[in-house]
């Protein structure tokens, strides 16, 4: 269950309104988890992140215990009376055709209609969002407003679609840092037009990825991922799964990270991984945040697979309103009026701080044995009265303390109970002192 309030978190950035923008020409294309319009997207995508290579996976292709299916893509779909009036059109709204539906043009009766028709009672005006991957069949999805409108005994049903041997489109951004060691950015490219579930986690990836290629410096490779939901993530694993074993160090995928009702955090399978670590730092120490908290219980996106057993990569989602707990979810209601500018920038700036802080973070050892001797380098007052020190003498002890090779940077901040970046410019000062080394690297002196 939630564990924590509701936040608006508020935050306000021109790189909010890009995002809004970038999420605004992603919205109406009708992706599904193959076709054209996953390429459109990314052909949107690289307006922002030209870098994206496009992979396809073949039709056919076994991936683990999934098997990539053939490729669909639809032209047309409506119901009409018999005198020609369209009632329901996938034009309008492209939430209106279970994706991957079966070819159809012929008359029913509307009895017939009703068995292969969805709504959602529950919300009388909303088109819900429904699937048919992997079973063949038809059929159309209605606001319960709509659905009393069919009081024909006979309409007409036309779905143009096709699905033959093609391939699953995914992209891909490599980075390279100073090390091999990776951060993995992941997000999904297969819903039609919902924008907090979908779209706002394409848009905020897209602006992450910028945020990352334009580092001046990078520790960290980075590998972010664009993906159809469950199979694109399955089929890229099993292409990759060995290096992401011996690189991916922390991950996230980004999903509902739009809207301005909430933060959220899924944590891993395993528990305290280091992407977790690192949200839950971001979200109380350094933007300061309330936020709901998940058990893996209650997962649902992408870190099903990237946390399966045999896979168990450290990844985590940092969420706005997490998926399945807002009204609107999976249903026309999800529209661009749920989230906006000030809600985007929220989710970009979680996933993007998590970046800050993993570049920060590292596991530093002395190379002094007991403490060094502050004053003579100006870093401790000359006149102490042995009850307290100045605040950043006070920080600059703690660091020293606690630098046992062992503990990292981000595990000394929250000792302290501060930002990690509070202490990057003290640990920059102890490395110039030559009193810090990083626990990778062999002390010259030998006298650790």
């Amino acid at each position: 269950m939630p564990t924590g309030p509701h936040s608006k978190g508020l935050f306000v950035s021109p790189i909010g309104d890009q995002i809004y923008a970038l999420a605004k020409e992603l919205f109406p294309l009708a992706r599904t988890i193959t076709g054209e319009p996953v390429r459109q997207t990314h052909e949107v995508l690289r307006r922002v992140i030209p870098e994206l290579n496009t992979i396809e996976f073949p039709s056919g292709r076994r991936c683990f215990d999934w098997v990539i299916p053939d490729e669909w893509n639809v032209s047309a779909a409506y119901i009409e009376t018999m005198d020609g009036q369209r009632v329901v059109d996938w034009a309008d709204n492209n939430l209106h055709l279970v994706a991957y539906s079966t070819p159809m043009d012929g008359v029913v009766s509307r009895d017939d209609l009703l068995q292969h028709v969805h709504t959602r009672p529950d919300m009388p005006t909303a088109v819900p969002y429904v699937t048919s991957y992997y079973r063949q069949t038809w059929g159309f999805c209605l606001s319960a407003e709509q659905l009393k409108s069919l009081t024909q005994s006979q309409y007409r049903v036309v779905i143009r679609a096709e699905a033959r041997p093609g391939s699953l489109t995914c992209g891909e951004i490599l980075v390279p840092g100073e090390t091999e060691d990776e951060i993995l950015l992941h997000t999904y490219t297969c819903h039609p037009s919902m924008a907090n579930n979908e779209t706002s986690g394409m848009a905020v990836a897209a602006f992450c990825a910028r945020h990352v290629l334009d580092l001046p410096r990078r520790r960290f490779s980075y590998r972010i991922v664009f993906a159809p939901e469950t199979i694109g993530a399955i089929a890229y694993i099993s292409a990759n799964l060995d290096v992401l074993r011996q690189r991916v160090k922390a991950g996230f995928v980004l999903t509902c990270v739009g809207d301005d009702r909430a933060y959220s955090l899924m944590p891993a399978r395993k528990g305290g991984v280091l992407a977790e670590r690192v949200a839950r730092h971001v979200l109380e120490r350094v933007l300061h945040l309330p936020y709901d908290e998940y058990s893996f219980l209650q997962r649902g996106s992408d870190e099903r697979q990237y946390c399966a057993p045999g896979v168990d990569l450290p990844v985590v989602s940092i969420m706005r309103s997490k998926y399945g707990t807002y009204p609107e979810y999976h249903t026309s209601h999800d529209d661009l009026s749920l989230i906006s500018p000030a809600g985007l920038y929220g989710g970009f700036l979680c996933t993007k701080t998590a970046i800050d802080v993993l570049e920060a973070n590292e596991t530093l050892v002395s190379t002094v044995l007991c403490e060094p001797w502050l004053s003579p380098r100006g870093l401790r007052p000359p006149l102490v009265d042995g009850v307290s020190l100045v605040p950043w003498s006070a920080l600059v002890s703690h660091v020293m303390a606690y630098s046992d090779g062992e503990t990292d940077l981000l595990g000394i901040a929250e000792i302290i109970g501060c930002p990690i970046f509070d202490l990057a410019p003290i640990v920059a000062t102890l490395k110039e002192n030559g009193l810090l080394r990083p626990a990778n690297v062999a002390s010259a002196a030998g006298n650790t």
